[in-house]
């Protein structure tokens, strides 16, 4: 089941005391079932880990001791279904730990991955369990199972078969130890970061998500080059929250296992059940796209430097000054402003967060029927969430989407999805509907002014909407397959098709009105966002890609033994053809992707999708960007599907043919 496949992001709780019953322990009498933040003390989170997992052995055994012959429902569903107290618990602490952490809780959570990594173990390496699960799955073919059926045992069974159940005594040994590290040591890298990004706060008083929007208004060269060397050496700083050993010994781990399970590499394995399938296929398909990429960023270098030397001449900089990487944004943002007459200073008034989100939301309405009412009485782990009831366009429930988008020192960088509750059909049948948290880290508001977003921030929204959307409109009867439970190359198609809606100009002048005076946006300022929508796409695939390809390096190796990860990563943007101007978007000793949130050798699948995605969009344009037939069909075939089908196939449904790889490079202006 995903709830307990996925387990290395788990942790729980139960009584803290004898005056008051733990939350975990009771039915959650709130709105649609939203956990009860408010009641849940720390404390509650180590004995409710300890009793779901009790509970969750309980199953287990019920499942081994059934003495009935190996079916379909006694076995694959019973153990998706198993495990409720346990998957609770996670759902809200996984969260927590990202978004409001403590020292306490970081502690708690750290004791928590042991525990889950080892309960982890224990089924991944339950002979007795495997031994059922084999049974049903030698007669497959005779029990008349449904797609979805088939791909759930699939998924199950590998999740034994492909982690190490052949092994012998003393190999399972190892690779529980291998588990248990792995889950220790990510956590850490998450929490060394966290610590890391605050520093960069205090110093600068900028949050890791403004770092971009600060550099483009920085005039003082100096600042910038200074801003930028702090940023990008996060996590490398010989302090006591450097993450280089770290990585190093999550790569060793990952190599070991690897090689245990019969691979030359991590990347081998992880690929093995991923769309790509290969690393040569990742490295191929990375280093078309990086070639047309790199070309564009070398023209983009020309246009920033001709207004480099302006200032040159004009006596603002040194004879000879050349761009370099924290030059970037700030001359990115003139040439912009030259070419287009583009300035985001003149956009931000437009983009209020709440109006942003209402133009989410509207889209939403439009193609798929949905309607979004906010429940005042919501339980809030933090003041600044929101909480929506969703519904269909019968009125029936589809779920609940948790907003929580303004930055704090408690909360992690960056921008996801996460599941609170997933969506399932429980033995009796009854329709469990999601609960989904969307958290973002856009500008806070003041007294004076409320929270105004960036082009950037507003295609983050609509991005992590796409995501929610995945959750929400999942219609599986199993949760190991439900909602975003897909390959992970394939999990971002429909947060990256969504982002599409964001500028199209009849949805723009839906949402975008002035703050203060509630003027829509102008028309001539929508048309200059349109023509601007290409621009700098150059930097931006070139560090994507970059990113990717060092990911896709580290994991491609078979040992990490004396390997030095300054000169490794120096090596790779070498061979790879990186410009000096650009570095990674994520270098190696902060890319918390790979090394915290489950991206290992898959960082290159915001590409890969993206082809998905600018493909299927070409068919919105052809038929009408809210044609409801198309629309429709992207939410039966994709949306609703979750894994309950092999990924391709569920595309060629929507789309009638597999996607044109052209299609991203033609969406960003490269070809």
């Amino acid at each position: 089941m995903k709830r307990i496949l996925a387990i290395a992001a788990v942790f729980f709780a139960m009584t803290a005391c004898t005056q008051r019953t733990n939350p975990f322990l009771t039915e959650w009498n709130t709105p649609e079932g939203i956990p009860p933040f408010e009641q849940i003390r720390e404390a509650d989170y180590l004995p409710a880990l300890k009793a779901g997992i009790e509970q969750h052995n309980a199953d287990i055994q019920a499942i081994i001791d059934n003495p009935e012959e190996p079916t379909f429902d006694n076995v694959i569903g019973a153990f998706d279904q198993s495990g409720n107290l346990l998957s609770k618990v996670v759902g809200v602490l996984f969260n927590l730990a990202e978004t409001d952490n403590t020292p306490t809780l970081e502690k708690i959570v750290e004791e928590a991955t042991t525990l889950v990594a080892q309960h982890g173990n224990e089924i991944t390496f339950n002979k007795d369990l495997f031994a059922k699960v084999e049974a049903v799955n030698k007669q497959k073919d005779q029990l008349g199972l449904t797609r979805e059926q088939e791909m759930v045992l699939d998924k199950i069974y590998r999740s034994f078969a492909d982690n190490g159940i052949a092994l012998d005594e003393a190999g399972q040994a190892r690779m529980m130890e291998i588990n248990t590290e792995l889950s220790t040591l990510s956590n850490r890298f998450g929490n060394y970061l966290l610590k890391e990004n605050n520093a960069f706060k205090a110093k600068f008083n900028v949050a890791i998500s403004e770092y971009r929007d600060a550099m483009a208004a920085e005039e003082d060269r100096a600042k910038r080059e200074e801003m930028f060397h702090a940023f990008a050496n996060r996590g490398n700083n010989g302090n006591e929250y450097d993450t280089k050993d770290i990585i190093l010994n999550i790569l060793k781990l990952k190599e070991e296992k690897a090689k245990m399970l019969g691979y030359d590499t991590p990347a081998a394995h992880i690929l093995s059940d991923k769309m790509a399938k290969t690393p040569e296929a990742v490295d191929a398909f990375l280093a078309n796209i990086f070639k047309y990429a790199v070309a564009r960023a070398k023209q983009e270098v020309y246009d920033m430097q001709k207004i480099m030397d302006e200032d040159i001449a004009a006596g603002k900089l040194e004879a000879g000054a050349k761009i370099e990487p924290w030059d970037w944004f700030y001359y990115a943002e003139k040439v912009r402003k030259a070419k287009f007459n583009l300035d985001e200073e003149e956009t931000k008034p437009y983009f209020k967060m709440e109006n942003v989100r209402e133009g989410v939301f509207n889209t939403a309405s439009k193609l798929y029927g949905l309607q979004f009412e906010p429940i005042a009485d919501a339980p809030k782990y933090n003041p600044d969430m929101e909480a929506f009831k969703v519904t269909d366009a019968d009125g029936s429930l589809i779920g609940v989407l948790l907003t929580d988008y303004f930055p704090r020192e408690s909360k992690r960088g960056g921008a996801w999805m996460n599941n609170v509750r997933e969506q399932y059909v429980t033995v009796d049948g009854q329709m469990v509907r999601p609960i989904i948290v969307n958290v973002g880290n856009f500008n806070k508001p003041t007294e004076t002014t409320p929270s105004l977003l960036s082009i950037d921030n507003v295609e983050t929204m609509f991005h992590e909407f796409g995501h929610a959307l995945h959750g929400l409109l999942s219609q599986c009867h199993y949760a190991t397959v439900s909602g975003t439970a897909v390959a992970r190359d394939f999990v971002e198609l429909p947060s990256q098709i969504n982002e599409n809606w964001a500028f199209q100009k009849e949805v723009l002048t839906g949402y975008a009105k002035h703050y203060e005076t509630g003027e829509v946006i102008p028309d001539e300022l929508v048309e200059k966002i349109l023509a601007a929508r290409t621009f700098n796409q150059g930097f931006m695939t070139t560090e994507l890609c970059a990113a990717s390809i060092l990911d896709m390096k580290w994991h491609e190796l078979q040992s990490v033994e004396d390997v030095d990860i300054e000169a490794f990563e120096k090596q790779a943007c070498q061979e790879m053809g990186l410009i000096d101007e650009i570095i990674p978007r994520y270098r190696t000793t902060y890319f918390n992707h790979i090394f915290n949130s489950g991206y290992s050798a898959g960082y290159y699948s915001y590409l890969w999708a993206e082809v998905l995605d600018k493909d299927a969009f070409e068919l919105f344009k052809e038929k009408g960007i809210f044609d409801p037939a198309t629309a429709m069909s992207f939410r039966k075939n994709i949306l609703e599907k979750g894994g309950s089908e092999e990924p391709m196939v569920l595309y060629k449904r929507f789309r009638g043919a597999e996607p044109d790889p052209d299609a991203l490079l033609r969406a960003r202006g490269l070809k």
